[in-house]
């Protein structure tokens, strides 16, 4: 369970028949791992003319996005959230990215290379962020006129960034901290998102995952969380502003959609089945060792490189030497207790491993399958 400072916070990705993703595993096995949550129409404050980029005015219903930081994970933030801005038109195109100016070997100063290459040399080489990015080395001219701050910057910054910023945002903004670890202090620790609100007066969500930057960067799967107290409308918002295809699920979030199932499955079953037992070795150990090695996940690495047109039996043939492919009969003989019992539809992940073991559905559908 996880708080944000003093209240709980509640994370977006719960299925919707329940309002705390806190809570809803402990009274129905229905997940979701779906970013594509309800839209809602915004009303933003207008913005006044930019100093930066294409010195337009922006429509009263335009949001304005700037990424405070400009590392690893800043930048890659940048690049997603501006992939976005262009495809949604409650949001203006530009994203303007705060950079702690550096000057690097060559002489050249950083923001001036990020605008000229479209490319944060220093700490995300090789990776374009999109040209409606824009390197602001000051820090009031990048927050002007946004009405929506995404930090992430090393947690220790966050205080003397906070109080340069202070009657130097809109008041209307609303904040989203990217950011690892805590404040602490003498009287305790003290969370980003806490530290945001009581310093700027308002509104800070959360996101975090298990997920790398730089494998973001090159697009491979991965997911992320965000929480936030109370306004769930704007929690949506930033949904929708950090969601792509591939910033969303991962292998390890797999597993832990996986576990969650079988957990879920089992108390169905059987009621005395105890919560600790998923945490022994017979649960998740057995669980990660058996996704990372053995047969079964040889022969679904053979399966997926092939994209499924080789079968299972085949491969079985010809890698396991005799031995037996468990898995396969296993999710058959799960998908027929499921289907007997209507259940289908609250396993997603159970229901669509069999459809792609019999050929249904793509091996791709794995991250896919809570969409459709």
């Amino acid at each position: 369970m996880t708080h944000f400072g003093s209240h709980e916070a509640t994370c977006l990705f719960s299925p919707p028949q329940s309002t705390s993703a806190f809570h809803h595993h402990h009274h129905h096995p229905s997940l979701s791992l779906s970013l594509s949550l309800s839209l809602s129409l915004f009303r933003m404050a207008p913005s006044a003319e930019t100093e930066y980029g294409d010195n337009v005015e922006v429509p009263d219903n335009k949001s304005r996005v700037t990424v405070v930081g400009s590392g690893n994970w800043g930048s890659v933030a940048a690049k997603l959230i501006a992939s976005n801005t262009l495809k949604l038109s409650s949001f203006h195109d530009e994203v303007r990215m705060w950079v702690f100016e550096e000057v690097l070997p060559s002489g050249e100063k950083l923001s001036e290379v990020i605008n000229q290459t479209n490319e944060n040399v220093k700490y995300l080489p090789g990776i374009k962020l999109g040209r409606n990015v824009v390197a602001v080395p000051d820090l009031e001219h990048a927050v002007r006129d946004a009405n929506m701050l995404v930090f992430v910057t090393p947690h220790q910054f966050m205080e003397g960034i906070c109080s340069r910023l202070v009657k130097k945002i809109r008041e209307d903004a609303e904040a989203i901290s990217l950011i690892k670890g805590m404040e602490v202090k003498m009287e305790g620790p003290c969370m980003i998102s806490t530290l945001i609100t009581e310093q700027l007066g308002i509104n800070c969500c959360v996101l975090m995952g298990a997920n790398i930057a730089n494998e973001i960067a090159v697009e491979k799967f991965s997911e992320a969380t965000v929480g936030y107290r109370e306004n769930k409308e704007i929690a949506e918002k930033w949904v929708r502003l950090f969601s792509t295809p591939y910033f969303m699920v991962s292998a390890a979030a797999i597993m832990r959609m996986g576990l969650r199932e079988m957990k879920a499955f089992s108390k169905l079953l059987f009621s005395s089945v105890k919560d600790s037992t998923f945490f022994e070795s017979c649960g998740v150990a057995d669980l990660i060792t058996t996704c990372l090695g053995g047969r079964n996940r040889k022969c679904a690495d053979a399966f997926a490189r092939n994209g499924g047109k080789r079968s299972f039996d085949e491969l079985e043939a010809e890698m396991l030497q005799g031995q037996k492919l468990q898995g396969v009969s296993t999710a058959k003989e799960v998908y027929e207790v499921l289907r007997h019992r209507g259940w289908l539809e609250l396993f997603p992940l159970f229901t669509t491993v069999h459809e792609i073991c019999i050929g249904r559905l793509p091996p791709t559908a794995i991250v896919e399958y809570s969409q459709s």
